[in-house]
């Protein structure tokens, strides 16, 4: 039984520099490193170093980037498969960072943009206990991944990112709803900054799905489910770069409840997933292996 992530990849090309220009300017960068990135695909990464069996439903540009991305997804054990190639580019995000850590950020979708939902059939997701979503491709696609999910038996799951809104119809679909503070608030027009009002928020959410979760950075996470809610808190950890560590939670998430561990279990590991993430630089880089996530729920009680 595998999770399917239906969701976007890109190649991340950053180049640093002094100060971001103004418009109009050109500026000398330092040379550029490219990061094999795209939520979707942070995702499948971060759940198949977690230990789970994972298959990626993605467009990919049949260029350079797209086969580099590819063979990345590869060697990560992930099933490449049902990767459908496509005449246009492969999705590139162009970051630029100044000195103080500040980037600005620039993404062409390119053949994220092509995934529509009748390019989804039932075959791809044969034998799916758990199917992930998120935000960065198109709208008809993320509704025909989450009805074909359920038609195979599947667990939903959903990270509404970035914010898009979502009809009482569209989260009824879904088995689980994950969302930062950010997504949350714009989803339940209610502002969560704490622990509580981020329940309050999280259970407006559950009136139209099943579970709803919200991430909290290092204050941890909040779920509220059929059996209750309930509050994980963070882990401590020296931070490095944050970048890509709400992908380690849903990674993390969506194994351990396709392991069948309870909720709240899933969000412990997911918190220590995501706070390991944040100890070192990167994205795909960054993302724990399931040892050093066990290791430190082992060490922290």
């Amino acid at each position: 039984m595998s999770i399917i992530v239906v969701g976007s990849l890109n190649m991340d090309l950053v180049v640093r520099v002094p100060r971001h220009p103004v418009p109009g300017e050109t500026l000398l960068g330092s040379d550029y490193d490219s990061h094999h990135g795209g939520k979707g695909a942070n995702q499948a990464v971060a759940a198949a170093r977690m230990g789970g069996k994972v298959r990626m439903v993605v467009r990919i540009g049949q260029d350079s980037f797209g086969e580099r991305l590819r063979q990345g997804l590869r060697r990560e054990g992930i099933n490449v498969n049902a990767t459908l190639p496509t005449q246009a580019p492969t999705g590139v995000a162009f970051i630029a960072v100044n000195q103080e850590g500040q980037n600005t950020i620039i993404v062409s979708p390119g053949a994220n943009r092509r995934l529509r939902g009748d390019n989804l059939s039932l075959a791809e997701f044969e034998g799916a206990k758990v199917v992930l979503m998120q935000l960065e491709i198109p709208m008809d696609a993320v509704i025909k991944a989450a009805e074909l999910g359920r038609e195979a038996g599947a667990l939903v799951i959903l990270n509404a990112a970035p914010a898009t809104p979502l009809s009482p119809k569209k989260l009824s679909l879904l088995d689980v709803l994950v969302v930062n503070e950010s997504e949350a608030e714009a989803l339940s027009g209610h502002k969560p900054d704490s622990v509580e009002t981020a329940l309050e928020a999280a259970k407006i959410l559950q009136q139209h799905t099943s579970t709803v979760i919200v991430t909290l950075g290092y204050q941890g996470a909040v779920w509220v489910g059929p059996s209750g809610s309930g509050h994980q808190p963070g882990f401590e950890v020296d931070t490095v770069d944050a970048t890509a560590a709400g992908d380690a939670f849903i990674g993390a998430l969506a194994v351990a409840l396709h392991e069948e561990q309870t909720l709240a279990q899933a969000v412990r590991l997911g918190c220590a997933a995501g706070a390991l993430a944040t100890t070192k630089a990167g994205a795909q880089p960054s993302l724990p292996q399931r040892e050093e996530t066990e290791a430190l729920l082992q060490a922290r009680g």
